[in-house]
C-alpha cells in the first residue's frame, strides 16, 4: 500500500454516516438539556448564566480537541490539566518580569510545544507507554509550577492581557470565539489534510502505517505537540480570566478532556474521531455541570453522570467494533 492509499483509505470514512448521526444526537442531546435546565429552572436562559456556561465550556473545549489529536493514535495525554496550570505561572511569572506581553504569549506557547516534543520523545525515542510519560510530566509540571511560585500565586496586573477574557464580541464571549479559531483549523487538519490522515492510519495499524509509507514517529510528535500547544493555550486563557499564575490550578482537567473526546465519539482504541464531537462533548459536560450548580444537585453527582456516560459511550463504540470485525 503506498502513502497515496492511506489518504484516502485511512479516516472514518466507512463510517461516515454513523458519525453524521452520532454528531446529530449530540445535538439533540444538548437541546434537550437546555431546554430541560431552561424549564427546570428560572436563571438558566439569563444572559449571565449563558455566557458563564459558554466560558466554562470553552477551555474544556480546547483541551478535548488537542486530546483527541493523541486518542486517535491511540495514545493517552494525561498532562494537559498540569500543563495548564504551568503555563499559567509562566506566563503570569514572565509578565510580572515586565516581557512585554506579545514575546510572553508566544514564549508560553512554545513551553507547550517543547513539553509535547518532550512526550513523543519519550515514547517514541525511549520506548515509555504514553500513560507512563504523560503521567509523570503531569506530576513534574505540579511540582515545578510550585517551585517557581514559592507554593504561592503570582497576580497578573496587565489589563490588557486579563481583560481580554471578559470581553464579548458581537454579544459572544471571547473565550468561546476562542474555540472557533482554534477549532477551523483542527477541522482542516484533521479531516482535509494528509497530515490528519496519518493520526487515523497510525491508530488504526501503526505497523501498517509505517509499511506504507507514513512516517510514524512524526505523526506521534505532530499529536502530541498539538495536545500540549492547545493545554498552553487554555493555560493563557485561565490566566487571562482568574488573573492569577497558579501551579494547582485546572487539577482533573485532563480527565474533562479525556471523558469530553470520549463523550463526543472518539474512540480509546484509537483511528476514530472528529473534531466537533469532541467540542459538543464539552458543552455537555458543561451544561450538565451548570444546570448541576443552578438545581444545587450535590457536586458528587456530576462526577458520577460523567462516568455513567463515559461507560456508556465506550461500550458502544466496543460494539461498533465487534460489528467492523
Amino acid at each position: 500500500m503506498s502513502v497515496e492509499t492511506v489518504e484516502t483509505s485511512a479516516g472514518p470514512t466507512p463510517r461516515k454516516g454513523i458519525s453524521i448521526l452520532f454528531g446529530l444526537t449530540l445535538v439533540g442531546l444538548l437541546l434537550f438539556l437546555w431546554l430541560l435546565l431552561g424549564f427546570a429552572t428560572n436563571s438558566f436562559w439569563t444572559p449571565n448564566n449563558i455566557s458563564n456556561l459558554l466560558r466554562q465550556g470553552a477551555m474544556t473545549a480546547i483541551l478535548a480537541v488537542g486530546q483527541t489529536f493523541v486518542i486517535i493514535t491511540a495514545g493517552i495525554d494525561l498532562s494537559v490539566g498540569a500543563v495548564v496550570g504551568f503555563t499559567s505561572v509562566i506566563v503570569a511569572w514572565l509578565l510580572a518580569a515586565g516581557v512585554p506581553l506579545w514575546l510572553a504569549l508566544l514564549a508560553t506557547l512554545a513551553i507547550g510545544v517543547l513539553i509535547g516534543a518532550f512526550h513523543a520523545f519519550g515514547i517514541v525515542r525511549m520506548g515509555l507507554p504514553a500513560f507512563i510519560i504523560t503521567l509523570a510530566t503531569l506530576t513534574s509540571l505540579r511540582g515545578i509550577g510550585l517551585l517557581i511560585t514559592n507554593g504561592s500565586t503570582i497576580s497578573i496586573t496587565n489589563e490588557a492581557f486579563t481583560n481580554f477574557s471578559r470581553a464579548d464580541f458581537l454579544g459572544v464571549p471571547s473565550l468561546f470565539w476562542m474555540v472557533i479559531v482554534v477549532a477551523v483549523p483542527a477541522y482542516i487538519f484533521l479531516h482535509l489534510s494528509r497530515f490528519g490522515r496519518y493520526l487515523f492510519a497510525v491508530g488504526s495499524n501503526s505497523e501498517a502505517a509505517r509499511l506504507s509509507g507514513v512516517n510514524v514517529n512524526r505523526t506521534t510528535y505532530l499529536a502530541y505537540i498539538l495536545s500540549s500547544t492547545c493545554a498552553a493555550f487554555v493555560g493563557l486563557l485561565l490566566a487571562s480570566r482568574i488573573g492569577i499564575g497558579n501551579a494547582t490550578q485546572a487539577e482533573g482537567w485532563e480527565l474533562q478532556a479525556i471523558a469530553s473526546s470520549v463523550i463526543g465519539g472518539t474512540s480509546l482504541f484509537g483511528a476514530v474521531g472528529s473534531v466537533h464531537g469532541p467540542l459538543l462533548g464539552a458543552f455537555i459536560l458543561a451544561t450538565i455541570n451548570n444546570g448541576a450548580n443552578l438545581l444545587n444537585v450535590n457536586s458528587f453527582w456530576q462526577r458520577i453522570i460523567t462516568g455513567l456516560l463515559i461507560i456508556v459511550i465506550v461500550y458502544f463504540d466496543q460494539l461498533r467494533r465487534r460489528g467492523e470485525r
